[in-house]
């Protein structure tokens, strides 16, 4: 075990620990102010919900080696046998529990980003009940997998350096396939954000602590972890001025809420990719992603006729579909060795590996989100009534108010 590594990963737990109270700020500030507790709540609820969870079996369920393809077992649940020792299995130099505690994080945030599908109507109550099916019986098994030994798609030969699947494509889709059985928000077409410097907060907390998020997941200092530092930061900052561009063609105004989305864009996009791909097309890949997930956001949701309240799959569900494409076209052993080549560099095979996993992951995750909610609206309406709607769901399901008058 190395000092050093252990050192790494402890903080770069710390910085993905704090994307989630940033999604709860980024989210909150864009609602109505009558409804940001609400807001806030659905994100950062899952710190409680899904860490307890994660210890007793989801752990387990994702990383335990004796498993089958599709599905850990219950081996390590409790966290029996997770101890200080380190786990050959996925890191030699840290120890056992710090990879448990920097993988749970990622569970964790995972349910917050799908918050932003059913913000402003989904009861508070009936995504709590949902976050505990969800995130055992969807996240755990593509966790499993993408990373947990013996895998499947690990196994298949499918890259994804820091959850472009596992976290952003499963969220984003849970988002929409919510907001499409939730039905629209009243008054949908005319909201806005109420307060756009409490989303700026958020989003620098949340680009902030992506460094964690990406650099930790090469669980040890070395020539790989500096690249996707440089990685991170350059496609976040090719997003914004993707996203900026395609809006100032079509609106002919740069918006900052534009700026915010286009560089979460960017990182969403740089995800899977970060660890296999060399800067020069960590920009390409930023600039794509930020127009992509304004078409995403401004045209493909309109087209459809969803509403997707916050932009769940319009930010992660589409920029991380892009950048798991993204993988198979840039991805070069120049960068990792323990990568593969995409298309660009010679190998059109892991293009198709990584549209089997996109795939793969698009209808598990659609299916088993639309089974769970409807089992939980036989026991409970998930929507609140009009009247809670109409007063805002911080008074009417929690009994408290944002923002007072001052006498």
């Amino acid at each position: 075990m190395q000092m050093g590594d252990t050192v790494f990963m402890f903080l770069s737990t710390l910085l993905v620990w704090i994307m989630t109270p940033g999604i709860a700020l980024f989210y909150g500030g864009m609602v109505k102010s009558k409804n940001v507790l609400s807001t806030a709540m659905h994100s950062y609820m899952p710190i409680a919900v899904v860490s307890i969870l994660w210890v007793l079996a989801g752990y387990s369920i994702s990383f335990s080696t004796g498993g089958n393809a599709f599905f850990g077992n219950l081996d390590w649940a409790g966290l029996k046998g997770v101890t200080f020792k380190p786990n050959p299995d996925y890191s030699a130099t840290i120890p056992h529990n710090l990879f448990m505690m920097f993988q749970m994080t990622f569970a964790v945030l995972t349910v917050s980003i799908i918050s932003g599908g059913i913000a402003e109507r989904m009861k508070f109550s009936a995504f709590f009940i949902f976050s505990i099916f969800w995130s055992l019986l969807v996240y755990a098994p593509v966790a499993h997998w993408v990373w947990g030994a013996g895998g499947w798609l690990r196994e298949l030969g499918t890259l994804d350096f820091a959850g472009g699947n596992v976290v952003h494509i499963s969220s984003g889709v849970t988002g929409l396939v919510l907001a499409i059985l939730l039905g629209k928000r009243k008054g949908s077409n005319v909201s806005s954000p109420h307060n756009l410097p409490l989303t700026f907060l958020g989003a620098t907390l949340i680009w902030f602590g992506w460094y964690g998020f990406n650099v930790g997941s090469a669980l040890t200092i070395n020539d790989v972890a500096m690249t996707v530092f440089v990685n991170t930061a350059i496609a976040a900052s090719a997003g914004i001025l993707g996203w900026l561009l395609v809006e100032y063609i079509i609106n002919k105004k740069p918006t900052m809420l534009g700026a915010l989305s286009g560089a979460i864009a960017g990182l969403v996009a740089i995800t899977p990719a970060c660890g296999f791909v060399t800067p020069g097309a960590s920009v390409i890949i930023g600039l794509i992603g930020g127009a992509v997930c304004f078409w995403g956001v401004f045209f493909l949701k309109r087209k459809l006729g969803y509403d997707d309240s916050l932009d769940a799959f319009g930010l992660h569900g589409v920029g991380g579909t892009w950048g798991g494409i993204a993988t198979g076209l840039f991805a070069t052993t120049k960068v990792n060795t323990a990568g593969a080549d995409g298309l660009f560099y010679g190998d059109a095979g892991l293009l198709w590996k990584q549209l089997a996993a996109i795939a793969a992951t698009y209808i598990f995750v659609a299916v088993l989100t639309f089974i769970i909610a409807k089992a939980i609206h036989v026991f409970m309406p998930i929507r609140v009534n009009e009247e809670e709607e109409s007063l805002g769901l911080d008074i009417t399901l929690h009994g408290e108010k944002a923002y007072h008058e001052s006498i």
